[in-house]
């Protein structure tokens, strides 16, 4: 006879990092202002002096502006309630935002890798002094955008993906001033896409894992940080009245908020709520774990389970 008892857990997922939530909302809206503003003023300033460092950091900023408009469209649809079409809610999205934000840091650094090369092969013409003055009005503009995203819950993976595009501005800042410095003094025009290069370097191992941790996320993997069949085990370890784990799934709504389920067999003298509440606490307190769903089933036989697919079982003992 088999006594089967459900149990899920929403209320800790729809309320949880409300606060850090809005925080992030603001902080990212007013970098995306500033980074978008002074990205015009680059576009500018790059055209102007011929320099590939300024137009390639105005073409980062570009896409900086749009990474920052779509973490903070992503953070205000988050919040929005589940409903019947979208049983888990919105939070989803974040992680697309960042995924496309990875995506979009990779193909920037393609781009610029592109032009610098040619600009190698030929040289062009390049006015230090308004390069180096746009330069580094950039980077004091990108420092406060770096500030204001800094403060933010780094934990998210859309912030995270927003702070990186914005270290790339600060970089690409920082290789045009010292771009600027050396034409100036020494004439020596290559350096620009150089310097260029090595951003770009920077930048694309940066984009590659936001993309990778995001794309996994995205394919259900579990967190970085919980083994299944080591959590069954330490489960059956720490609550004798469980005989058998099977049936047990973890994933990540997003980055910050992992889900469980799973089928646990106990034995038909222990009370199931109890365990249930015993189950629940471990959950929360050794992996983070705050939204779950369980099934309890009760049999006075031990019961060995085949493995399939889905499976990640313990094999119980005679009781």
């Amino acid at each position: 006879m088999h006594r089967d008892h459900h149990s899920h857990s929403h209320g800790a997922l729809h309320s949880h990092s409300g606060g850090h939530d809005h925080l992030n909302e603001r902080r990212t809206f007013f970098a995306m202002l500033l980074i978008g503003g002074f990205m015009l003023i680059e576009v500018a300033g790059g055209i102007l002096s011929g320099s590939l460092a300024l137009l390639a950091d105005a073409g980062h900023m570009l896409t900086d502006a749009a990474a920052l408009a779509l973490a903070f469209s992503a953070f205000r649809i988050s919040r929005r309630p589940h409903d019947r079409g979208k049983s888990f809610g919105y939070y989803r999205f974040e992680v697309i935002a960042a995924f496309i934000n990875g995506l979009a840091l990779l193909v920037l650094t393609i781009w610029i890798v592109i032009e610098a090369l040619k600009r190698i092969a030929s040289p062009p013409e390049v006015m230090a002094g308004p390069m180096l003055a746009v330069a580094i009005v950039g980077l004091l503009v990108n420092l406060v955008a770096f500030r204001l995203i800094h403060g933010a819950d780094r934990n998210n993976l859309n912030i995270r993906a927003a702070l990186w595009h914005v270290i790339g501005d600060i970089l690409g800042s920082i290789a045009a001033i010292i771009a600027a410095i050396v034409i100036l003094y020494t004439g020596w025009t290559p350096i620009d896409p150089l310097l260029s290069l090595l951003v770009a370097g920077l930048l694309i191992r940066a984009g590659w894992s936001i993309t990778r941790r995001t794309l996994h996320i995205l394919m259900e993997g579990a967190p970085d940080h919980i083994d299944p069949e080591t959590l069954a085990r330490e489960l059956s370890n720490e609550i004798v009245q469980i005989c058998d784990v099977h049936h047990l799934h973890v994933w990540l709504l997003t980055a910050e908020r992992p889900l469980l389920t799973m089928h646990i067999t106990i034995r038909p003298e222990d009370r199931a709520d109890d365990v249930l509440l015993r189950v629940k606490d471990f959950l929360a307190k050794r992996y983070g774990i705050t939204h779950s769903t369980i099934q309890i089933e009760s049999d006075a036989a031990p019961i060995i389970r085949q493995d399939d697919s889905t499976g990640i079982y313990l094999r119980s003992q005679s009781i």
